[in-house]
């Protein structure tokens, strides 16, 4: 499993993981598409945001590979402004390839790209 070093472990001030410690030996946990409702708790919709962020500023929009980022938090973003970079795609892969879909990502987080000119 690669670990992203530089990469934040956790929203700061929270207790919202971005990152895992070592992997599973029973598999990677499968990333899924979870629906995001319109009455979220404003600390998620941060967290979703902060960890947008943080995928943007460490790989901007080259594809990466899953490695030591954190299934659940990922699976908030998977299928909208976290896409698959690879055809067949595994889920339950360290080594899946994933991107950032920045027209989805733009429209459903402007707070993210608002501070950057060129993004």
């Amino acid at each position: 499993m690669l670990k992203y070093k530089g990469f934040p472990s956790r929203l700061p001030g929270s207790d919202f993981q971005f990152t895992i410690r070592r992997d599973n030996k029973k598999g990677a946990t499968p990333l899924v598409a979870r629906e995001r409702f319109a009455d979220r708790r404003p600390a998620d919709r941060r967290a979703d945001a902060g960890f947008l962020a943080a995928l943007w500023d460490y790989f901007g929009d080259a594809p990466f590979e899953r490695g030591n980022l954190d299934a659940g938090r990922l699976s908030w973003l998977f299928g909208r402004e976290v896409v698959a970079a690879e055809d067949p795609f595994d889920s339950q892969s360290y080594e899946a390839l994933l991107k950032i879909d920045v027209g989805c990502a733009r429209r459903n987080f402007p707070e993210v790209f608002d501070d950057e000119g060129s993004a």
